[in-house]
């Protein structure tokens, strides 16, 4: 897996000038089996305190995340090996 890193502001930014506000780095790591084509079904992934999130790659942060348990995470990439 590659790792693609983005910045996120806090959604209390209220985007003005003098507003403090905290951007911090969401790191995602995409498929080695991305191709980058236009037809390539691909993943990333995170790991999160709680377990690991998984995203399409192709929509970035337009996509849904899902959330799912370290063995459900574990049991996701046996089962892409194997297809």
């Amino acid at each position: 897996m590659t790792e693609v890193s983005s910045w996120r502001k806090s959604t209390r930014s209220n985007g003005g000038a003098d507003s403090s506000c905290v951007e911090c780095r969401v790191t995602w790591r995409k498929s080695t089996r991305s191709n980058g084509g236009a037809d390539s079904n691909c993943v990333e992934a995170r790991q999160r305190a709680e377990g690991f999130q998984v995203r399409d790659s192709k929509l970035g942060h337009d996509s849904p995340v899902f959330a799912l348990q370290s063995a459900d995470f574990v049991g996701l990439l046996e089962a892409a090996a194997r297809a």
